[in-house]
């Protein structure tokens, strides 16, 4: 049995000593992931504590199927969309047509890694939740739609939107 394995089992026990190292094995990582799914970082902090109180309470739920983070990481998504939807004032359940892209530009500029996370962080919130699940937790639309209460074709419009802001401030960037 790795590690990992032997700390969720004892968590599951509720041994307080195993939920302590579990909380410090993963509090980086989650952490981080907060952030990137929170408007700001008080929110981020919330998400966070919510997220491994949800760990706890839940942990016998966990099957051993597939990894330990990648269930965490999910409880994590989940409790920040949730908040997300739960503080949202502006309806996105109506169907916005999809956005044609347009072919981009060959030539290739570099640019940095905290230039380009800049220009996600400033897509507006609803753009930039879609881009991030999308992306960079590889999620279909159909998954983003039911977990942020949207249709598809509003995931699929809210990333074609995200793109168009990106490749249009690169292009920018790359300009100067």
């Amino acid at each position: 049995m790795c590690i990992v394995e032997d700390i969720v089992e004892k968590c599951k026990k509720r041994d307080r000593k195993a939920e302590e190292q579990l909380y410090k094995l993963f509090s980086a990582r989650m952490f981080a992931l907060c952030l990137r799914y929170s408007p700001s970082r008080t929110e981020a902090e919330d998400n966070f504590q919510d997220g491994f109180i949800r760990v706890f309470e839940s942990i016998g739920q966990y099957t051993g199927k597939g990894s330990f983070e990648g269930w965490m990481k999910r409880i994590f998504i989940n409790t920040a969309l949730e908040k997300y939807r739960k503080n949202q004032s502006v309806q996105l359940t109506e169907d916005i047509p999809d956005v044609v892209q347009t072919e981009t530009d060959d030539e290739e500029a570099y640019i940095p890694e905290n230039v380009l996370i800049g220009f996600i962080e400033e897509l507006p919130e609803r753009y930039k939740l879609v881009f991030r699940l999308y992306v960079g937790e590889e999620l279909q639309h159909k998954d983003i739609a039911a977990m942020l209460g949207i249709s598809e074709g509003t995931s699929k419009s809210n990333l074609a939107r995200a793109r168009e802001i990106l490749k249009k401030r690169i292009k920018e960037y790359a300009e100067r």
